[in-house]
């Protein structure tokens, strides 16, 4: 996809992060879900998480999307990087790296909040993580916001 006076976005993966980002507290919404089936017509999804609330599997059974636990951030920014170029998406310290080497990182400001450092390593802020989903979805949408 290019973007006017932005840059062209070659990626066909989109990373995401499990808690404070596709859901709070290990669970993931059912509209979440069906977005992220959605999703993975376009985009090969992945999910990258400690699974601190140990719901990992669970939340993602029925859904064409690849899981994969990680210990910390330096982990899941280098598991991040072998799908390279990416979408990243996050919301914590330990999704800074992930976000810093996505061809288009976008930070999810849900009820759990952002760290400083996620924001700032972000090129798109949104307030849910549905809103980063239909940015992906309807390209157009993407285009409007980051356009020169």
């Amino acid at each position: 996809m290019k973007i006017p006076n932005y840059r062209e976005i070659k990626a066909k993966t989109v990373v995401f992060d499990l808690n404070g980002t596709l859901g709070v507290e290990g669970r993931v919404n059912e509209e979440v879900k069906r977005l992220l089936d959605a999703l993975s017509e376009k985009y090969r999804v992945i999910v990258l998480s400690a699974d601190t609330f140990g719901t990992l599997k669970e939340e993602f059974k029925g859904i064409p999307i690849k899981i994969e636990r990680v210990r910390d951030g330096e982990e899941k920014m280098k598991k991040a990087l072998n799908y390279e170029p990416y979408i990243g998406i996050g919301n914590g310290n330990n999704d800074i790296g992930m976000l810093e080497n996505a061809e288009l990182g976008i930070c999810v400001i849900g009820e759990e909040g952002a760290s400083v450092e996620a924001l700032l390593n972000s090129d798109i802020v949104v307030r849910d993580v549905k809103d980063a989903i239909k940015l992906l979805l309807n390209e157009k949408r993407l285009i409007a916001t980051l356009r020169g």
